[in-house]
Parts: C-alpha cells; structure tokens; sequence
C-alpha cells in the first residue's frame, strides 16, 4: 500500500511479487513494514514474510505489531534479517534493550515517524502516524541508540508521498550525530533527490516506494545515475 502523507493509502501491488522483482533489479534491501498492525493489535503478517523470504536473495527487514523476543524469533524463523520497532519501543523503550541483548544491535531498527510542526521541531508519531507524542525526534533517537537500536529508518511525515524530496535537515542531524547508519525515508520523487540525500544528508541509505511500487523510476537506471555522480552503489 502506498500513501501520501500516511494517509489515502492505494494499493500498489502484490508484495511477493514486487519483493522478487526488485531483487532481480538490484535493490540492496527490502523493507516490509505492516503498517495496521499495531492499531488492529495483531501481529505481522508472518506467512507472508515467509513467501517473500522465498524469493528474495537480499537483507530483509520486517516491521509492524513488534513486541517482545518473541515476535522477533518468529519473524527471523520465517525469512527476516532484521526487525524495524516504533510504537511498541516508544512505549517500552527497555524492549529495545531486551533485543539486541538476544539478536544483536545488527538485528533492530528504530522505526521513526516524524512530522515537523509550526514550531518549527520534528516530533515523533506513533500507530502509524496516528499519535503525536511530545518527544522530538533526536531526543528519541539518540535515547533508542543509547539503548541498543543498531539502525534507524527515519520517515518524514511531511515529505511522504509528496515527491518533492527527503526531509534534509533532521536526516542530516541523525546521521552526522549518531553513531548509527541512518536510512532517509519519505519524498523521493526524482534521482536528484536520492543524490541530495546521500550528498547533503549523509544519509547512509535512501528507501523510497511509489516510485518504484508505479515504475516511475527503475532500480538499474536508479544505482548507475548515482554510479555517474560518483556516489557509491552496487552495481
């Protein structure tokens, strides 16, 4: 499903197929995340993540409905590599601790939504992008690493879906003051955009949807433009 802003969500097709597809293309990393269930208070969808482990031969991350060691063996049972965690870490940061102490800090990803508001800060969004907190997004950052999250993949609300490029400033905030890879997520729409947010965020990977979900952008083209700007990719 894919969505402007987290919200109109359309279908963009069938996960199994996509996933399989974009490995073919050359993605470096694919990304489930069930994005319902936490608010429908269920668990990731894990037969699903077994068929498309099945066909993918990259980095699976998987996230959605994430709350104990549990749920993260079952998941990483069924095909995934690593786990991504928000509304449940938020409500439990010790979860956190909890599972990289198990699976390693390798294995978990601090999941952030973060919308920036008229006061000019960014702060965190939990259930989907349905809850504003009063915590601002590096402060929880930086408790998360401190905690144990071996990654983060940072999604700005007001740039999802809009094409209009990644949220430069809190990227570039993260990923130079973390000691964490930062992956920027929400607004790719052009090239350009992946170039900016390698180049003027220092993101360390970019995650983009609708663009590739609707073939606007194809993967091979995607990776030999950065190759041309001497940004590196595996080609």
């Amino acid at each position: 499903m894919k969505g402007v802003n987290f919200l109109d969500l359309r279908d963009a097709g069938d996960p199994v197929e996509l996933g399989a597809l974009y490995a073919q293309q050359g993605a470096d990393e694919l990304v489930f995340l069930d994005i319902t269930a936490t608010v429908e208070k269920r668990k990731t969808l894990s037969e699903l993540v077994n068929k498309i482990a099945h066909h993918i031969n990259i980095p699976f991350t998987v996230g959605g409905g994430i709350s104990s060691v549990q749920d993260v063996q079952t998941l990483l049972y069924n095909g995934a590599d690593k786990v991504t965690i928000n509304t449940s870490a938020f409500k439990r940061p010790e979860l956190i601790h909890e599972l990289s102490s198990e699976f390693g800090s390798q294995c978990v990803v601090l999941a952030i939504d973060t919308k920036q508001e008229e006061d000019g800060n960014w702060y965190v969004y939990l259930n989907g992008g349905r809850t504003k907190t009063e915590m601002e997004c590096f402060e929880w950052a930086q408790k998360a690493v401190e905690l144990g999250a071996g990654e983060i993949l940072l999604t700005s609300m007001n740039n999802d879906g809009m094409k209009n490029g990644f949220a430069i400033d809190i990227t570039r905030k993260l990923s130079t003051e973390l000691p964490v890879p930062v992956i920027a997520s929400g607004g790719a729409g052009t090239m350009a955009h992946f170039k900016e947010v390698f180049t003027d965020a220092s993101a360390d990977a970019a995650l983009a949807a609708s663009i590739f979900h609707f073939k606007e952008i194809g993967i091979p083209d995607l990776k030999q433009y950065l190759k041309e700007n001497e940004i590196f990719v595996r080609i």
